[in-house]
């Protein structure tokens, strides 16, 4: 291997690692407060649902980094090994994350609160966000053996999340629009930098970038609209 490939190869190893350190970090400092340093700024305990939630979210996150740390440290069949884990651990990012933003809703429904209308908001795009999480990650492991598509596609899984996380920016001119430009930014950012180092568009991050920008922008729409809200708020009933 000559040593333009040899520095190709180490920057997509270093390019998976830090993005995944970087998602990490983000998440940490947004869900710092109600989270992971809630006894240090003087919170109550959460219910055990949501305790549960943190934590399995939290170990996606690790997961995600040590995987992309093995890869580039070629450790690959521990990488392998630790992706049967992965697999079981997906599921129940989805399975949490659906119950817990479900049972938030139907919690101000019930309760006729003011927050009703924007739950049942939040609960139709976190459903959407878990629904395409769960639809990438399983083509990722599906097309385990074809690692050029698994590592996008596992890539990609990081847009489901980021809107919870920058919803949650400890700022005060947050707004659904710079929500979905952090979004855009991401995806674009990561795809052009991929584009650029292998001068074409890798079909995972071409379809996989439009499902997940395309599909977020229109549940964007569809969640605040008075036909959702009427209809969650029955459904979560």
């Amino acid at each position: 291997m000559n040593a333009n490939a040899r520095s190709s190869r180490q920057f997509e190893r270093l390019f998976y690692v830090g993005t995944s350190a970087a998602f990490f970090g983000l998440v940490f400092w947004t869900f710092a407060r109600s989270y992971y340093l809630r006894a240090w700024f003087g919170r109550p305990p959460l219910p055990p649902l949501l305790h549960i939630h943190g934590l399995v979210m939290t170990g996606w996150l690790v997961l995600l980094l040590v995987q992309s740390g093995l890869v580039s440290a070629h450790r690959v069949q521990w990488h392998r090994r630790l992706g049967v884990i992965g697999a079981v651990w997906a599921a129940l990012v989805v399975i949490l994350g659906s119950v817990t933003t479900v049972h938030a809703a139907a919690r101000e429904v019930r309760a006729h609160t003011g927050l009703a209308a924007g739950q049942v908001t939040v609960t139709g795009l976190e459903l959407v966000q878990m629904l395409l999480f769960a639809g990438l990650a399983s083509l990722a492991i599906w097309w385990r053996r074809r690692t050029d598509y698994h590592k996008r596609l596992m890539l990609l899984t990081i847009p489901c999340m980021l809107p919870s996380a920058l919803a949650r920016l400890p700022v005060s001119f947050m707004t659904n629009a710079l929500i979905l430009g952090g979004l855009d930014l991401f995806v674009i950012a990561c795809v052009g930098v991929d584009t650029v180092r292998h001068r074409r568009l890798h079909p995972a991050f071409g379809w996989g970038a439009l499902a997940v920008l395309g599909t977020i922008h229109l549940a964007f729409y569809v969640a605040r609209t008075p036909a959702w809200i009427a209809l969650g708020s029955r459904l979560v009933l």
